[in-house]
């Protein structure tokens, strides 16, 4: 018993690995792609505000080739984004029954949708919001704008992809009560511990004023409750299958 355990362990193992060099193949050619639009999209970040109207410098001599490296491993993974999500349904299958199987693969596109429309929001009304704040702040206190590029990235990618993960909460909602980990019932008994976690992560993301805080908290308290109405839907249609096949069951 103990040598088939190990056997599968082996197997498990050894699938894992694969699945895991093909996401970094793929990661890897994506990101060669990535290099060569780098360029392209670094002057569309610089022509577009907020930073069209401030002068990026660099501080060190790997500054440039950061940046680089920096906007490609990010359209890698987003690009890559769908393919590592189905490599890893791949290795949950077999746990799964067959319905289980054919719905969660149908999470995949919706979860990459999701991420983009994060994305999105993050960048074109969070982002402007928090550079309006902290060049506000910066010319209040009569300093002079420098900013680096690479710290301007930097301080960028901290608030876009915090809320791009965030805008994936539904369909993980959606997914563990698919799998039964979760149900209306959990998500309504925790929503005041949910919505003090969500307080917390909007007042890292934003910039420290009320308005900010709520122009962030608010979108995130509305994804938690879309969350809400999904996993209900789902456990209905759990109930009602469920009842349905009891029904189908002849009595003795």
């Amino acid at each position: 018993m103990q040598l088939k355990e190990m056997m599968s362990l082996v197997d498990h193992l050894s699938e894992l690995r694969t699945r895991i060099i093909r996401i970094l193949v793929v990661l890897v050619l994506t990101m060669i792609g990535g290099f060569l639009a780098a360029q392209k999209i670094l002057l569309y970040f610089k022509e577009t505000p907020p930073a069209s109207d401030m002068s990026w410098h660099v501080f060190s001599p790997m500054d440039g080739i950061r940046i680089y490296m920096m906007i490609a491993f990010v359209i890698s993974l987003t690009i890559t984004l769908p393919f590592i999500l189905f490599q890893l349904w791949g290795f949950v299958k077999e746990g799964l029954t067959k319905e289980e199987q054919s719905a969660t693969l149908r999470y995949i596109p919706y979860t990459f949708l999701c991420f983009m429309i994060g994305l999105s929001f993050a960048y074109f009304v969070v982002f402007p919001m928090c550079m309006t704040f902290t060049v506000r702040i910066t010319e209040n206190l009569g300093l002079t704008q420098t900013y680096g590029v690479a710290q301007y990235f930097g301080f960028m990618l901290n608030i876009v992809l915090p809320l791009s993960i965030a805008f994936e909460l539904p369909i993980v909602v959606m997914f563990l009560t698919r799998i039964k980990l979760l149900n209306p019932k959990l998500l309504h008994k925790f929503r005041r511990y949910a919505y003090l976690v969500l307080v917390i992560t909007a007042s890292l993301i934003s910039p420290p004023d009320l308005i900010s805080h709520l122009m962030v908290a608010v979108p995130l308290f509305a994804l938690y409750e879309i969350s809400v109405v999904l996993s209900r839907f789902v456990y209905n249609a759990q109930i009602r299958e469920s009842n349905k096949l009891n029904a189908e069951v002849p009595s003795y």
